[in-house]
């Protein structure tokens, strides 16, 4: 029989079997497409560690790469063939960070280079406006046991451009004081600084609450007053670190101090001529010129140079590697909570 005219409930029968087939059709594309962007999203996060721990390999690889050929450029004094002038650098301030001539470092260079039977002399090789008293007296205190255990090498301080303060404190202790005309001797003294601030506070409306237990525990702060007796205290202080330094210097130089005039040990300081006359130096003249009268062709640095890279590499290599693990453990962590309902 024919189906026409068609019957209304065959029409809403195949209306409805026409709707799932096509609700079901689009639920599998929709299935199909978030499947795909999850599995893209897990291969783009999969590279993206790859690709980080590459950067993080290379970076590490140039750094030891950097650090071994700037250690590899500086010579090993000990291997040095022949005679040769063995030279311990002073050179800038004196403290007791690795950055600064410390004493440390200074008295290891200055061990190997008394010690090494090839080095026809030690030379300091100066160039400081001077810094810790205490890193100063502990070279030169070093300096006087080297010489008495090393009675047939000489040492020599070769003062540059200028030799002032602590280091004219460690020139002090050497058989001979070589300088320029024009170098920068002398400043045999003591300093601190130290500067009131109490007045500035008043005129802004700054109130100081600092709290102390004892009554001198806030000596010298820069918003209270300094009283007469603790002026007196700090000044005391001061007059004694400058005689440890001027009896240092007279024991050093002894007799070629040619004058006594008090000036000298005043703080003032001298070019390298005047130096000569007053007796803190003996001659001018250089380091080419020491290898010339010790007839020495070479001179080795014994100085302990530390790379740039040898502080630098830890605290970088520590920091990408937190932040490369840190990035890591999250996106693991992200992709494991990664569920298709």
């Amino acid at each position: 029989m024919s189906d026409w005219p068609p019957k209304p409930e065959n029409d809403h029968q195949n209306r409805q079997h026409n709707t799932s087939n096509t609700t079901g059709k689009e639920w599998q594309i929709l299935e199909k497409a978030v499947l795909a962007s999850v599995q893209e999203q897990r291969r783009a996060r999969r590279w993206g560690i790859f690709f980080k721990f590459l950067t993080f390999a290379y970076i590490l690889f140039v750094l030891v790469l950097l650090g071994k050929s700037c250690s590899m450029a500086s010579s090993d004094p000990t291997a040095a063939a022949g005679s040769h002038l063995a030279v311990v650098d002073i050179i800038g301030t004196i403290a007791a960070d690795k950055q600064s001539v410390n004493s440390t470092d200074t008295v290891k260079a200055l061990k190997k280079a008394f010690e090494n039977k090839q080095s026809k002399a030690v030379v300091l090789n100066i160039n400081s406006p001077g810094g810790s008293p205490v890193q100063s007296d502990e070279i030169w205190q070093e300096i006087q046991y080297l010489k008495k255990n090393h009675t047939d090498k000489k040492l020599y301080a070769v003062i540059g451009d200028t030799g002032a303060s602590g280091a004219y404190y460690i020139a002090s202790a050497a058989d001979e004081i070589i300088v320029n005309p024009s170098s920068l001797v002398g400043s045999i003294g003591v300093i601190m600084p130290n500067y009131g601030v109490n007045g500035l506070m008043q005129k802004l409306g700054v109130e100081d609450r600092t709290m102390t237990s004892g009554e001198n525990k806030a000596l010298l702060s820069m918003t209270q007053p300094v009283d007469a007796a603790q002026k007196a205290h700090v000044q005391g202080v001061l007059d004694n670190v400058h005689d440890h330094f001027i009896n240092a210097v007279k024991q050093g130089r002894g007799k070629k101090l040619k004058s006594q005039d008090p000036a000298i040990f005043s703080g003032l300081f001298w070019t390298g001529e005047q130096a000569v006359k007053l007796g803190i130096a003996d001659r001018t003249g250089s380091l080419n010129t020491l290898k010339r009268e010790l007839n020495v062709q070479k001179a080795v640095n014994y100085t302990i140079e530390y790379s740039p890279f040898d502080s630098v590499l830890g605290r970088v290599g520590s920091s990408i590697g937190q932040g490369f693990a840190s990035s890591l453990s999250q996106q693991v962590q992200s992709e494991q909570k990664i569920n298709l309902q």
